[in-house]
């Protein structure tokens, strides 16, 4: 069953994967007439290489100066828009807020049945500004079938090096290296402390230290893959590692979830068939959401079918982090019928307080790094584009470190030592607690 679901995500990450900041497109009998390629952030010594091959035109004698590529920012592209629609251009090519590339009336042979057409250009950007290759066919029913192959980089002149991280990525990869060594030093620690503790040791702290190794792991493909790419502009195979790292630390880490909401190993040994449903249903969403994921990150920011794939992504991820809030739920419900039931109220009003205070921590986390950094990146300037990846990761860390903290192996354990004035406060607070609902 576990290859059944690896299958999907191993077969996409290998039919999908591209060489990053260094793009291949496909365009067959295309007639739009606008198409966007790929999207850099560009310094003051910024370059674009662009190659166009097989070029072929279902016209035999189109008006060629109004096809071409050209660069743009977000900004000029709203005022070409506004251009076209108070009539002062006819194509997004004659305006003068877009830098031009080349327009096909350069092209060597106009002849449109000649297979072997091409054309190539280098082109500096001085302007320092995030802007995006653009394709225009301002031609009627005119159908463009071509090879597109774009080089996008920055030039430090000081160190006489290539970069093909965009400006606002290219500290990534130290970002992730250093997040790799703090979990590298927790996940020490984590150790340190299973061997300390190791007579209170429970299965659920050996699956925690799983997930941290897993999440480290995957920091350090990552490293490698941004670092290849800003020095070659390919990752060289690291990509792949790096998704199959993500998908094994994304199932691991809802199923820890769902592990701890339940209360699996170190408050019962088993779970129930509601419980194991759940994770049925979050396992092959996750393989669905991973899929998802590796068809965005590799078909840039522009490629077809890629608002299909986001809104996939979305859904799955919604429904998954809904999920692992059901155990938790779950939980909490069996503690406060216990803790009236039972006689044993100061221990199941611990463990109450415990799995509530978890369950707001899910709650934050999921709607930090779903929403709040989503909502930071879509304000924050190119320029500051890692700052998403830090709010991200820093999120994480404290999640991952709050789990670790309150779920810790104890040698004397709280739950199962409590005198009689505990005992009456717990029952006091019940009371409060009952007051408070009504």
């Amino acid at each position: 069953m576990k290859s059944l679901f690896l299958l999907p995500l191993f077969f996409t990450i290998f039919l999908l994967t591209t060489h990053a900041e260094i793009r291949f497109s496909e365009i067959r009998s295309d007639e739009r007439s606008t198409i966007p390629f790929d999207e850099f952030g560009f310094t003051h010594s910024g370059y674009l290489n662009l190659t166009v091959t097989d070029i072929s035109l279902s016209t035999p004698e189109p008006d060629l100066s109004l096809v071409g590529f050209f660069l743009c920012t977000r900004e000029s592209w709203l005022h070409v828009l506004e251009q076209l629609q108070e009539g002062e251009i006819q194509c997004s090519l004659q305006s003068n807020s877009i830098k031009p590339i080349f327009t096909f009336n350069h092209l060597e042979n106009p002849n449109p049945t000649y297979p072997s057409r091409h054309l190539n250009s280098s082109f500096k950007v001085s302007e320092s500004n995030l802007f995006t290759l653009v394709f225009a066919n301002c031609v009627p029913n005119l159908k463009v079938s071509m090879n597109v192959h774009s080089v996008m980089y920055n030039f430090n002149p000081k160190t006489k090096t290539f970069d093909f991280l965009s400006a606002g990525k290219t500290s990534l990869p130290l970002i992730y290296f250093v997040f790799f060594l703090v979990y590298l030093f927790l996940g020490a620690v984590w150790v340190y402390t299973l061997y300390k503790k190791r007579l209170s040791v429970h299965r659920i702290h050996f699956f925690m230290l799983a997930v941290m190794i897993l999440k480290a792991f995957n920091l350090l493909f990552e490293t490698e893959d941004k670092s290849y790419i800003k020095r070659t502009g390919s990752a060289h195979g690291w990509d792949v590692l790096f998704y199959i790292f993500s998908f094994l630390k994304g199932i691991t880490l809802f199923t820890l979830i769902v592990l701890i909401g339940t209360g699996w190993s170190f408050l019962k040994p088993y779970l129930q068939d509601k419980e194991k449903k759940v994770l049925i249903v979050v396992i092959p969403l996750q393989v669905v959401s991973n899929v998802a994921q590796v068809v965005i990150d590799e078909s840039g920011p522009y490629g077809e079918n890629l608002y299909t794939w986001k809104q996939v992504f979305l859904l799955v991820d919604i429904i998954c982090c809904c999920a692992v809030l059901f155990p938790i739920v779950w939980s909490i419900k069996k503690l406060r019928e216990a803790a009236r039931t039972d006689g044993k109220a100061a221990v199941n009003l611990m463990k109450l307080t415990l799995f509530r205070q978890y369950y707001v921590v899910v709650i934050c986390y999921i709607y930090f790094t779903r929403v709040v950094v989503y909502a930071l990146e879509s304000i924050t300037s190119y320029k500051y584009q890692w700052t998403g990846v830090v709010a991200a990761e820093l999120a994480t860390l404290g999640f991952y470190i709050f789990t670790g903290y309150n779920f810790r192996p104890k040698m004397h354990n709280p739950y199962l030592a409590i005198d009689d004035e505990e005992e009456e406060a717990a029952a006091e607070a019940l009371k409060l607690d009952d007051e408070f609902e009504l």
